[in-house]
């Protein structure tokens, strides 16, 4: 068998049997503009599968070496890629430059950073693994752009030609001089191999003499920015590659055209996702983030369950039962949490702290966990286990704490002190959960109306509005 055989084999053990399949397949009869960056939303909607059993597949395949796993940071913008990371841990929270777009960005989790894969060059070798030998828009397309453009494969080299001027490949040490006629537009001089930029706002009376523009390349990071102006007419562009890698210069009109090109999104799977998947929180347990750093989040929700009288519980039927009671209580909790695109990030003595991309699983999670805790003292014929919960969502940051990746900020702190409110079986949501609009259709369709007041919570200066779940 040949390695691929094997490592299929091996990954069919412990991911889903459409997705290795589908996998497979891919690898084998896949092109290499498939095989690079792919996007695993993408592939699940292609090949009609579950996404989270898509993207845990992958994260198995990774593992096995079939995949190399990247974070890379995008710019809102344009959607290139100023910064490509085998690693989040290499994921600065510092400020990101975009020279297409003259802008600056700091990265956060939601929308910032996509995470995708790569076949590994041992199971088989394709044209992205040695980028330096890419076609210019080749370049473009497996490089500098992400996995999130929508690029119009049927259209690609007519809007190509639309929205350039000219391009040149441009050896290590060497020049070149490009004879070009502006147009009446905005016109940007772009290299996307250093991420340079130079800005052309062309106006003014057409002249015939010929305007001179010259421009150097290095590996030193470009200041970007500065607009020149010249006339519609004849422009005699010098470019001089001092860098030692090969340059790529490419004349664009920033017309519609270009938005047309690269203003299409689809979605793809964000770094935040990714940490709030119960497989990557698994396999993937060295991948997160260093002791010192700190990513930011726009919104995450968070939801915490404590188990009532857990103390009384275990003087009234004795450690071993009790023991089993909050073991089956916990095995419970965590498979709903994972059946509803969350993770958990850690258990406290009864407690557990788990995160969720969107409110709605949460909500879903939390009816799915009292009702589970109901089956539970059914089956016992006692009312033993009752679970308090409580959710929250807003912004936070990423960090790691006791070795362990995990969420700071106030955000975390509401969310702990929600759940305290309950006293019994109800939960107890926010304002942001409740509303949320497919929170508020779930709650009509189970015939749930939620009970608003104020509360008071430990640690948080004012009352907040929060909602109990009867």
């Amino acid at each position: 068998m040949s390695d691929a055989e094997v490592l299929f084999a091996v990954l069919r053990q412990s991911a889903a049997d459409a997705s290795a399949t589908a996998m497979e397949r891919l690898v084998r009869e896949g092109t290499d503009l498939a095989l690079n960056r792919i996007n695993a939303l993408d592939f699940a909607a292609a090949n009609r599968l579950n996404e989270e059993q898509a993207i845990g597949a992958f994260l198995h395949a990774a593992r096995l070496g079939i995949f190399d796993l990247s974070w890379n940071v995008l710019c809102p913008g344009c959607g290139g890629v100023p910064g490509a990371n085998a690693t989040l841990k290499s994921v600065h929270h510092e400020e990101y430059h975009c020279a297409l777009c003259a802008a600056g960005y700091e990265p956060t989790l939601d929308e910032m950073i996509e995470v995708s894969f790569t076949a590994n060059p041992r199971i088989r070798k394709i044209a992205a693994h040695t980028p330096h030998e890419l076609p210019i828009w080749d370049y473009f397309r497996q490089v500098f752009w992400s996995s999130g453009i929508d690029v119009p494969t049927d259209s690609f080299e007519t809007l190509i030609e639309e929205v350039t001027l000219d391009s040149v490949e441009l050896p290590p040490g060497e020049k070149a001089i490009l004879s070009l006629t502006l147009p009446s537009d905005f016109v940007i001089v772009f290299e996307p191999v250093t991420h340079a930029a130079q800005f052309i706002d062309v106006q003014g009376e057409p002249t015939k003499e010929r305007q001179q523009l010259s421009l150097i390349y290095s590996k030193a990071p470009t200041p970007t920015g500065a607009t020149i102006t010249l006339r519609p007419g004849p422009l005699r562009l010098s470019l001089d590659n001092q860098a030692d890698v090969r340059v790529l210069p490419s004349v664009f009109i920033a017309a519609d055209a270009l938005h047309h090109l690269i203003g299409k999104r689809k979605p793809f799977l964000t770094a935040k996702r990714m940490l709030t998947n119960q497989t990557f929180r698994d396999v993937f347990k060295a991948d997160n983030l260093n002791i010192d750093q700190r990513l930011k989040i726009t919104s995450l929700t968070f939801l915490f369950t404590d188990l009532k009288g857990s103390t009384a519980l275990y003087e009234r039927v004795g450690d071993l039962a009790a023991f089993d009671l909050v073991r089956a209580h916990f095995h419970a909790l965590l498979e709903i949490i994972s059946s509803e695109k969350g993770a958990v990030v850690k258990t406290i003595g009864d407690a557990v702290m788990a995160t969720f991309i969107r409110p709605e699983h949460a909500i879903v999670a939390g009816l799915r966990m009292r009702a589970a805790m109901d089956a539970l003292n059914a089956k016992r014929g006692t009312r033993d286990l009752v679970v308090k919960i409580g959710i929250h969502e807003g912004p936070c940051l990423a960090v790691m704490l006791n070795e362990r990746q995990d969420y700071f900020g106030q955000t975390v702190n509401i969310a702990a002190r929600v759940q305290s409110l309950s006293t019994s079986q109800e939960i107890h949501i926010t304002g942001p959960i409740n509303d949320a609009p497919a929170v508020a259709a779930i709650l009509r369709r189970e015939a749930i109306t939620p009970i608003q007041k104020q509360a008071a919570l430990r640690g948080i200066a004012d009352k907040i509005v929060v909602y109990e779940i009867p």
